[in-house]
């Protein structure tokens, strides 16, 4: 009796405060791990946002230079066609020099043969003389517009080739800050696909073929038919609900848009409604976005394009062909 009375006046364990403290440490990681999301999540914004206006910078001094490289080359061409037009006066006075020193060349030859003649030939002689000096003096006037012009022109190139360098140095640039924005939007493209199979699951009639994301027609649409069903319906409501999720994270800066494209197999159609396969893959991808945008995707941020019959990924003419061909494909892309 007095060792069952002093089992039951020893006091229990208390685990209360033990599980109160790992609660509290669980609790601070927690925050601490929201803490350095947050930070990386504001620095990601803010280097894409430096990114983005340096993006800006680049285009607008390549569209400056490639004015200025325009304006010189127009000069370089004016500067041409007057040294073309100097040049040809130059070979006329020098032509008319020859000439005029020949001339003087047989007044010389016929005052020595006949001294005769009286002054008339000296006088001409003389008068000729005169205007060689003239045309010599014209010439080397002309000799030094083209050599300036020459300079100009030389001046004028050398500009031009110095800005199509910098135009090449800015292209080159722009072209990787181009492919940090590709690069960018492919990793959000990743995450949305993934999301879709997550959502959808795997699923023979709805794959992913390269950058795309496929359904097949009958997942969605009726045999030569456009209109959405119930269960089509509720198909694109969860492509609908990836999409603004994956959307709320793209940063404003990317210019994204989603693009639906409808795709038929090669056997044509003949309907009032759909003449052929060009108006029905346009019919079904126009109404797919629509749809989209009931379920609140923006309207800018969405395309619609029909390629009939003309895209096809199977060339063969089986039934699995046929079924493969037709098909709605969605792609994640730049504007």
């Amino acid at each position: 009796m007095a060792i069952s009375a002093r089992r039951q006046r020893r006091p229990g364990i208390d685990i209360w405060p033990g599980f109160v403290d790992a609660l509290s440490q669980l609790l601070m990681v927690i925050i601490f791990v929201l803490l350095i999301f947050t930070a990386a999540q504001f620095y990601l914004t803010s280097a894409l946002s430096g990114r983005d206006a340096a993006l800006q910078r680049l285009t607008q001094q390549i569209a400056q230079l490639t004015e200025l490289l325009d304006l010189e080359r127009k000069s370089s061409a004016d500067l041409r066609l007057n040294l073309a037009q100097i040049a040809s006066e130059l070979q006329a006075s020098i032509a008319a020099r020859d000439k005029l020193e020949a001339r003087v060349s047989e007044l010389s030859a016929a005052l020595d043969e006949s001294r005769s003649a009286g002054r008339g030939a000296i006088a001409e002689k003389d008068a000729a003389l005169d205007e060689v000096a003239l045309l010599n003096r014209q010439i080397a006037a002309l000799r030094e517009q083209l050599q300036s012009l020459a300079a100009a022109l030389d001046a004028s190139e050398q500009k031009a080739k110095d800005q199509e360098v910098q135009i090449i140095d800015l292209g080159k640039r722009l072209n990787a800050a181009l492919a940090n924005k590709v690069q960018e939007l492919a990793q959000y493209r990743s995450e949305f696909f993934g999301r879709l199979r997550e959502i959808l699951g795997n699923r023979p009639d709805i794959r992913i073929v390269g950058d795309r994301f496929v359904f097949q027609s009958e997942v969605l649409f009726q045999p030569g038919n456009a209109d959405l069903g119930p269960s089509a319906r509720k198909e694109l409501e969860l492509l609908a609900g990836a999409l603004k999720d994956i959307a709320a994270k793209i940063p404003p800066e990317i210019s994204w848009v989603l693009r639906v494209d409808g795709h038929t197999d090669r056997r044509p159609i003949n309907t009032p409604q759909f003449p052929s396969n060009w108006e029905l893959s346009t019919a079904r991808a126009t109404a797919v976005v629509k749809y989209l945008i009931s379920q609140g995707i923006p309207a800018d941020r969405l395309a619609a394009a029909g390629f009939g019959e003309y895209q096809p990924i199977d060339p063969g003419t089986s039934e699995e062909a046929y079924a493969k061909n037709r098909r709605i494909e969605f792609k994640l892309t730049e504007r």
